[in-house]
């Protein structure tokens, strides 16, 4: 069976503390997933904050509009350090997913990393050779760009702004 490894990164022009608060809150999933995967939260997340245990449901489309229920569990959280989320239910086989934020000089690097199994064998591994790695790269861009205009937007304008 075959495993693979995802890999993103991106810089933040803000500080830890406010991309933390965005991202250990799950009720940003929603955010920053396109909009055609149809990804709505269908666990009560009374509390905000992600915390070790926690357990988020959600249905989502990820290929051709089929609603499937995705269910992953929080199993590790350092705040303004990274958290970890692991599938419990859903598409993949195994799906383990680290979020890691670092303090830079100029802002924050944030990190994923992705290990993961498709499932049916020798099926999954050339659906991921098809579409699941062009799939989690095109929805990662999406994500990417939801973040930089939450967190880098003003620091561009800033830097095209005319001085007077």
């Amino acid at each position: 069976m075959s495993f693979y490894q995802f890999y993103k990164e991106q810089i933040l022009h803000a500080n830890i503390d406010d991309v933390w608060e965005y991202i250990s809150s799950p009720i940003n999933l929603k955010e920053i997933t396109p909009k055609y995967m149809g990804f709505d939260i269908t666990s009560d997340l009374m509390d905000n904050k992600m915390y070790p245990g926690m357990i988020i449901s959600y249905k989502v489309s990820p290929v051709l509009g089929i609603k499937t229920t995705w269910v992953t569990e929080i199993t590790q959280v350092r705040d303004k350090s990274y958290f970890v989320d692991e599938q419990r239910v859903g598409p993949y086989s195994i799906w383990h997913h680290q979020h890691i934020i670092e303090q830079m000089p100029n802002g924050v690097i944030m990190k994923d990393i992705i290990s993961y199994r498709p499932p049916l064998g020798f099926l999954g591994a050339i659906a991921n050779s098809l579409f699941i790695k062009s799939k989690l790269n095109e929805i990662f861009e999406y994500r990417r760009k939801v973040l930089d205009l939450r967190f880098n937007a003003s620091k561009m304008k800033e830097k095209i702004a005319p001085t007077q």
